[in-house]
Parts: structure tokens; sequence; C-alpha cells
């Protein structure tokens, strides 16, 4: 793949991956002040090793996850658009390293909560996956925020992002079905709602597919969004009934947020020419307040099925 040529190795430690092991995938860009608690987080849920990719950062976070024993880290300049949003760079490293493996990409924003997490462990999914010959899981991205302006709690390195951004929609959700690979397009939550009211097709997708018996024949299409073959992408529906799904916790919206999005509406690296960050900026600065009379305080996975947001389908 000439996408591979892209990648500097800066700490390979793919040696010590074994066979059933949980592999976790992601992109980074400056990202020191969230990468403490992203790697204890999955860590906590048994994710194995970690394979990422430094998108050029210069705020030491590339120094601190080639410093994880548990990391293995490439590095690359080019640019991110051009990769297809990172995806071009991760799809070489899960072919080359993630052939039969379980295998969960994710932001480092984005926090994997799946039915039983806090008592089972991401191996015993893979394990109730395998058995049941489910080879990829749905999440729906949840944007969480905190009550008051977005910039009003400061996020300190290492801690807890969802003691401060608490808060979620529970409704304000539509969906609508891509005929041609078969997937469900999920918009709305609070970025629909404070941004793109006057343009709710142009809102963020919220759709995800972050969890796969990863092939080297498959590939994401668009982000983590959908994928190919097609049949990866009826991570909802089987024959009428539910299907097991989980959630993407998103703290995006932490005091980091208002740097961010100023630079990268300039950066235009982002999908769109960064057309998402670019509205941040145009409506209601990049400094939001996301809460309203009917957002409700995360507590725990089961809140979430009950919601209606996710489901543990009939693994019992």
């Amino acid at each position: 793949m000439l996408k591979a040529r892209e990648l500097r190795a800066v700490q390979n430690r793919t040696g010590k991956i074994r066979q059933d092991d949980v592999l976790l995938f992601c992109t980074f860009r400056n990202e020191d002040q969230r990468l403490p608690y992203f790697l204890q987080y999955y860590r906590d849920l048994g994710v194995d090793h970690f394979l990422m990719v430094d998108n050029d950062s210069d705020d030491g976070g590339q120094d601190f996850a080639a410093g994880q024993p548990d990391v293995s880290l490439w590095h690359t300049k080019a640019g991110y658009g051009a990769s297809r949003y990172g995806v071009d760079w991760l799809t070489y490293l899960q072919d080359t390293y993630a052939h039969d493996h379980w295998a969960l990409t994710v932001d480092v924003d984005e926090f994997f909560v799946y039915p039983f997490c806090d008592t089972r462990p991401i191996r015993a999914l893979a394990d109730w996956l395998d058995a049941s010959q489910v080879r990829s899981f749905g999440a729906l991205l949840l944007d969480m925020y905190p009550k008051g302006p977005v910039s009003a709690q400061p996020y300190l390195r290492g801690d807890d992002p969802f003691k401060i951004a608490a808060w979620f929609d529970t409704g304000n959700y539509v969906i609508n079905r891509n005929g041609l690979l078969r997937n469900l397009w999920i918009q709305g939550g609070p970025r629909a709602r404070m941004f793109f009211a006057n343009k709710p097709r142009q809102a963020p997708a919220l759709n995800k597919i972050p969890f796969v018996k990863w092939q080297r024949a498959y590939a994401y299409v668009s982000s983590t969004h959908m994928m190919l073959p097609r049949g990866l992408n009826l991570v909802y529906d089987q024959n009428g009934g539910e299907k097991t799904s989980g959630v993407l916790l998103h703290a995006k919206f932490i005091d980091t947020f208002s740097a961010r999005a100023s630079q990268e509406a300039a950066r235009a690296e982002h999908y769109a020419s960064g057309r998402e960050y670019k509205s941040y900026e145009a409506r209601h600065g990049a400094d939001p307040d996301f809460w309203c009379e009917w957002s409700e305080r995360y507590v725990n996975w089961r809140q979430l099925e009950g919601l209606g947001l996710m489901s543990k389908g009939n693994w019992a």
C-alpha cells in the first residue's frame, strides 16, 4: 500500500502481540493531555495492545505514547485529509497486524461502552461475538458535554473527562438507511441542534462500527461509519430482531475544544475541508453551552440501554 510509505516506526512492539489479543487502532495529533486517561480506560477494559499513528504532534504526546510498554507507534507528517482522515494509515496497520484479531478503531476522545462493560472485559464480548458468528459490532457516537459553557471547567491531564462532560441528549436523533452499503446513517444530538439546525443533513454522522473481527479483505469506507464488504454494516437489524450494540461516549467538548476548533478550521484537514469546525466558529463561536432542560446526566450502560441508545440483545 502506498500510504505505508508515509509511516515511520517510532516504537514497534508488535512482536509482543499474541494470537487472541484484542487490538486498538488510533490516529492522534497533539493529544498529550488526553492520552493518559485514554490508554488507562482501554487497559481497564482489557485491550492488549495499542497500534497508534502520530500525525506530527508537537506537544510531547509522541514521546509519551512511545514510552508505553503496550503501545506500538508510527509517525507521519503527511496530510490527514489525503489519507482519508487517517483511515488509509490504519488500514495498512490493520491488514499487517490485525488479521484474525478483534480490532477496536477509535479516536482519542471516543470511549467504548458495551453491555456488561462494568463487569466483563472486552475479551468476553469478543468471545461471545465469535460464538454467535458475528463479525462486526455497532455503536452510537454519543456527544457528551458539561453543564454550562464548554470552557468553564478546566480539564487536567489524566482526569476522567466525564466528570466534566457528564451530560448527553436522550433523544433528537434521526435514522436513515444507506441502500447501497446497507448501513444506518444516524444524525442528531447536541451538535445538530446547536450548529446544524438550519442544515440538518450536514450534521455529523453518529453511526459507528468500531469493533471488528479483522480480515485483510475488510476496509472502512468513511471513517468508521461504514465498511466493505457490505454485510459488515448490518450491525443493528437481524431478521427483525434487536442486535447487541454499544455506545462511544464522545469527550470532544471539554475546555480544549475552543483552541482545537480554531486550529482545525484553519488546517482544513477534516471532512469537507473542515466544514464541521468552520460551523463551530460561525455559529455560537467555539465555546457552546449545550445543556438544556432535556439533558440527562450519564450514569452507566444500563441507563443507555433503558433509553434505547444501545442494547444487550440476546447476550445474557
